[in-house]
C-alpha cells in the first residue's frame, strides 16, 4: 500500500497507508475479511477470523527466522466500509490499532490503512522502531493484496539462467549493463538512467529501426538484493513522464512488476509477476488478452539477457 502520509519526526504520529485496487468494494472487503481469502494473501498462520466485534485470535509472524506472536482483537465492524481491531504482543501491557477503511471510486476500491497507538506497542515505549516495521509490513502486504485480487490476471513468466544471482542481479540494476540487454529484440537502446532506491526510477530510451523513440521506465517500491524487486512499469516520454501505450489506448498506464531471483545451485531462477494497478475493467481485459504477445516480448528480451550473461562470464575468465 503506496502514498504513505507521515512525518518521521513524529514519533507517535500513526502509520497512514493508501492504495487503489482494480477491484470492487465487496471483493476488497471479502479479501481482509474472509478467514479462507486472508489466509491466501495476509496472514497464512490465521487460525481463525470473524468479522465480529470482540473476536480475538493469536497468530505468529515468521521474520527472520524468529517467530513473533501477536494477538487482534476486533473493537468495530461496518460492513463493506470499516473494521477495526487493537493489535498486540502477549506478554506487553501496550496495543495499537489498525483500522481499515473503504472508499468505491468507479470500478475501483481505495483502502486506507490507518495504524495508531504505536508509542507503546511493543512494550518498550519505542514508536520509531514500531513505525518503521509496520510501515514496511502493510506496504508489502499492500502488494500482496494487489496481486491476490488480479490474480486471475496476472501476467507471470520464468526463467532460469546459468549465472549466479549476485550477477543476474547486478546486470538487472546497473545502467551499464541494463543498456546492453533490455528491451524488446532488434531496438536499439539510446539512454539508461537508474536511481536504484524506494522512490527512484529507472528511465530508459529505445529507438526503432526506422527511427522511433519509445520511452520507458520503472519506478522502484522495494529493493531487496539480490533476491527480489518491485516496482511500477509505465511508458513514458523524454522528461520521465507517465504515456499512453504508443500502439493500444485502453493498455494500463501502471503495471505492478515483481521480480524475485532465486538460486538453483550455481544457476538462478527468475520469476517476474505483473498485475496492472488504478486500471479500469477495459484495461484489465486488454492487459488479460495480450499475455501471448507479452510473452513473445518478454521472451526476446530474456534471450537478449541469456546471451549477456554469458558472454560477461565468458570475459570474465579470459
Amino acid at each position: 500500500m503506496s502514498a504513505i502520509k507521515e512525518d518521521d519526526s513524529l514519533e507517535a504520529a500513526p502509520v497512514i497507508v493508501e492504495r487503489t485496487y482494480g477491484a470492487s468494494v465487496n471483493d476488497v472487503w471479502k479479501a481482509i475479511t474472509d478467514f479462507d481469502q486472508m489466509k491466501q494473501w495476509y496472514m497464512p498462520a490465521l487460525r481463525a477470523f470473524e468479522p465480529k466485534v470482540g473476536f480475538e485470535t493469536e497468530f505468529s509472524v515468521e521474520h527472520e527466522g524468529n517467530k513473533f506472536p501477536h494477538i487482534w482483537k476486533v473493537t468495530e465492524v461496518v460492513p463493506q466500509k470499516k473494521i477495526a481491531y487493537t493489535w498486540r504482543f502477549p506478554g506487553h501491557p501496550g496495543e495499537s490499532l489498525a483500522t481499515f477503511e473503504l472508499f468505491a471510486e468507479g470500478e475501483n476500491t481505495r483502502l486506507k490503512l490507518t495504524h495508531s497507538g504505536l508509542e507503546t506497542h511493543d512494550g518498550r515505549n519505542n514508536p520509531a522502531l514500531a513505525r518503521k516495521n509496520f510501515n514496511w509490513g502493510w506496504n508489502e502486504l499492500g502488494n500482496e493484496l494487489e496481486k491476490f485480487l488480479a490474480r486471475d490476471i496476472a501476467f507471470v513468466i520464468e526463467r532460469v539462467f546459468d549465472a549466479p544471482r549476485d550477477l543476474v542481479w547486478k546486470v538487472y540494476t546497473d545502467p551499464e549493463h541494463l543498456k546492453h540487454w533490455w528491451g524488446p529484440a532488434g531496438l536499439t537502446m539510446i539512454s539508461t538512467k537508474v536511481d536504484l532506491r524506494p522512490g527512484g526510477m529507472f528511465h530508459y530510451g529505445m529507438k526503432t529501426p526506422d527511427g522511433h523513440e519509445m520511452w520507458g521506465k520503472f519506478v522502484y517500491r522495494e529493493i531487496d538484493p539480490p533476491k527480489k524487486l518491485v516496482f511500477v512499469v509505465s511508458f513514458s516520454d523524454a522528461q520521465g513522464g507517465t504515456t499512453r501505450h504508443p500502439m493500444s489506448p485502453t493498455w494500463p498506464l501502471e503495471v505492478l512488476n515483481t521480480t524475485t531471483l532465486a538460486e538453483e545451485g550455481e544457476k538462478t531462477r527468475m520469476t517476474m509477476h505483473g498485475i496492472p494497478i488504478n486500471a479500469t475493467a477495459e484495461e484489465r481485459k486488454t492487459f488479460k488478452e495480450g499475455h501471448g504477445s507479452m510473452q513473445q516480448g518478454f521472451k526476446g528480451t530474456l534471450d537478449q539477457l541469456d546471451a549477456y550473461l554469458a558472454s560477461v562470464q565468458k570475459r570474465s575468465k579470459a
